[in-house]
């Protein structure tokens, strides 16, 4: 009968079942959406000339493979330091523009270490937006300008920070490098957005995959890691987990007390552990 009460509850409670799932297929629809702002943390401005912000610099254009004209830095060694004959290829984070990392590539210039300061698209002034594919091009486009330049790989460090150890790693597997350095690696994007929203399905919804671990454990190149055991964005766990697959581990450095930005994760120590690998790697050679 209509006035059952027993139906009025079974009523409202399928009423109540239709409107968490209509609630919760929201959600996945807004986190699928969304994902890019939750990734990408561009700081679009352009910051002008190399020359002002770090000795030496120069403005370098990069032409990728899908037609993009993206502007980055070029940082010679500095006058007087040791002569290495090797390049740096710097790849950003996901926050910023190549303006925050002046100050490290001034302290591998002055380990005697030129710089490419890779700028992604859709960072910096540059044209396009950020994606696993376009960010993979951009790095492949600065591995050929430093090519013209007179460094191959064979003579070039891959330098990741965060976001960027996935880029280097991708790269590395392609066209090996003669070191990695990895600030602040994680195992996978995925990895990452499982630990800070544990109740959505991260590993159905994502479209960038960024994986690092996977692409670590298959390279034969020598592997530094550099990381944080105050990490409140890849927890420390996943950054020793790289350094675990990696068959070749020059060096595993943790910084105690640092967080994933703190001023320490881009100074003098980050350079310094560039040069150590250098060092027992393209400098025996």
């Amino acid at each position: 009968m209509e006035g059952d009460p027993h139906r009025r509850w079974l009523r409202r409670l399928l009423a109540a079942g239709s409107a968490l799932t209509l609630g919760a297929g929201l959600l996945l629809v807004a986190a699928w959406l969304g994902q890019d702002r939750l990734i990408y943390f561009p700081d679009r401005s352009d910051p002008g000339p190399a020359a002002p912000a770090v000795d030496g610099g120069e403005d370098v254009a990069l032409h990728t493979a899908d037609g993009l004209e993206l502007t980055a830095w070029f940082v010679p060694p500095t006058a007087g330091a040791p002569e290495r004959d090797t390049a740096v290829l710097l790849a950003p984070g996901n926050g910023g523009n190549r303006l925050g990392r002046a100050d490290l590539a001034a302290d591998l210039a002055d380990h005697g270490l030129a710089v490419l300061l890779l700028e992604y698209r859709g960072y910096g002034g540059n044209p396009g937006s950020p994606s696993a594919d376009g960010l993979h091009a951009d790095a492949r486009a600065a591995l050929e300008a430093l090519e013209d330049r007179g460094y191959p790989p064979e003579r070039t460090v891959y330098l990741g920070e965060s976001l960027g150890t996935a880029v280097v790693a991708r790269l590395n597997s392609e066209v090996p490098a003669a070191g990695l350095v990895l600030r602040s690696p994680f195992t996978s994007i995925a990895d990452v957005g499982a630990h800070h929203y544990p109740v959505l399905p991260i590993d159905t919804l994502l479209r960038d995959r960024y994986e690092v671990r996977e692409h670590v454990a298959t390279t034969q190149v020598p592997v530094t890691v550099v990381q944080g055991d105050a990490d409140s964005v890849v927890p420390p766990g996943q950054s020793r987990a790289v350094a675990d697959a990696a068959p070749r581990l020059a060096e595993h450095l943790v910084l105690p007390g640092a967080d994933h930005n703190d001023p320490v994760m881009f100074g003098p120590e980050v350079a310094d552990a560039v040069a150590r690998l250098v060092e027992r790697t393209v400098d025996d050679r």
